[in-house]
């Protein structure tokens, strides 16, 4: 039976069908697993570095959300990212990397794999033939972020998978900004899928996790065997407050979209503001590829000021929303990306301006949203 969204994201992964019957997935505290008899196992799993129910329930859930085969779960999204890349990546391997992403994503491919003797291309995915044009005879892997991170450029997906049709590459989307309820990119041609848990997901920032989804039956036992093997695990307890955070994941999204759209569209108003990314924006130049692709336009703003000292000012004197990395939560949040979670890609082809403050819009009443944002750029003004 085919169900919806938030049916599957409540009752996907997990039948109370035990001898009690919890409703919530127990939390399976155990390292290790009775067994029958020897290599007889009693329920499927011996050890938790390899194998746990908790863990279980929550990959058959996510793999539920985004229509997929496999789902593998782990401790952190760099964890999964490292995974992903150790599967298909190889020393005299080349990739292609978006012009704009997440700087952790960045500093594990330059100096970790770079001096395992990977090539890397960073090129504008969002620009038609741009991905086929860098491909090479050794490219393995196109990684995209769609939204990116921070200045939310929108790929399509759909025409980057045709672009490298009948090559080797594999196609890997990070779809942490929009969740699987706004986009599924296995749908579009993607062959993996990248999650960092930690945000929206879990949504409530309390448990840090990663994912990793395919169709690929190869690519997952590859990355099952990383996991075990380097024992990039997630916990049971953090998988159970995850699969806790994904029951209402859907009104969340609905909510933080909302709230976004309407931040978006104050801020860009304002002669303050130099320039809002938002792919809910008719200004933005992913809005007609977001509308295809995307349910809705997700919950991440990037405001670009007309200075850095103005940029810092927004930033400093926000009362309601905190200032702090990481995004995704039900508390809205701001940063500074070029001093915060982008340093790495300080003097390199992804430098993020001074000027951008990021701002991942929460859950909270839009009225006090907006009179915070009102308040600190009045500070700009006076400044």
């Amino acid at each position: 039976m085919t169900q919806g969204f938030s049916t599957a994201a409540i009752h996907a992964g997990y039948d109370p069908d035990s001898l009690y019957g919890p409703v919530n997935t127990p939390i399976y505290a155990s390292t290790t697993f009775a067994q029958n008899g020897i290599n007889e196992l009693r329920g499927g799993f011996e050890y938790s570095r390899v194998g746990n129910p908790t863990i279980a329930a929550l990959e058959r859930t996510i793999a539920a959300l985004e229509r997929a085969q496999y789902c593998r779960v782990f401790a952190s999204g760099m964890a999964a990212t490292d995974v992903a890349l150790r599967v298909l990546l190889r020393p005299g391997k080349h990739m292609i990397l978006g012009h704009d992403a997440y700087g952790g994503t960045f500093r594990l491919i330059d100096k970790v794999f770079g001096e395992w003797g990977v090539e890397c291309s960073v090129v504008d995915t969002t620009q038609p033939n741009a991905v086929h044009d860098a491909l090479q005879d050794n490219t393995a892997v196109v990684w995209l972020e769609t939204p990116t991170n921070p200045a939310l450029g929108i790929s399509d997906i759909a025409d980057v998978a045709k672009q490298i049709e009948g090559h080797a590459a594999k196609l890997v989307v990070d779809n942490t900004f929009a969740t699987p309820y706004l986009q599924r990119p296995l749908e579009l041609g993607a062959d993996v899928v990248l999650h960092s848990a930690t945000k929206y997901l879990g949504g409530h920032s309390d448990v840090v996790g990663g994912a990793l989804l395919t169709n690929d039956e190869q690519f997952d036992e590859l990355a099952y065997g990383f996991q075990g093997d380097a024992g990039a695990i997630s916990s049971p307890f953090d998988a159970y407050l995850t699969a806790r955070g994904i029951k209402t994941l859907a009104v969340r999204m609905e909510r933080h979209c909302d709230n976004a759209q309407a931040i978006a569209e104050h801020l860009e108003a304002d002669p303050r503001v130099a320039k809002v990314y938002y792919p809910g924006l008719a200004s933005n130049p992913g809005y007609e590829v977001a509308k295809k692709q995307m349910r809705r336009p997700g919950a991440m703003i990037s405001v670009l000021f007309h200075n850095e000292e103005a940029a810092r000012s927004f930033c400093l004197n926000t009362k309601l929303i905190l200032l702090a990395e990481s995004l995704g939560g039900v508390e809205s949040l701001v940063e500074h990306p070029a001093s915060m979670t982008h340093q790495s890609v300080n003097g390199s082809a992804l430098e993020v301006p001074r000027e951008l403050v990021r701002i991942s819009v929460g859950i909270e009443d839009l009225e006090d949203l907006l009179e915070d944002i009102s308040s600190s750029l009045l500070t700009i003004e006076d400044s």
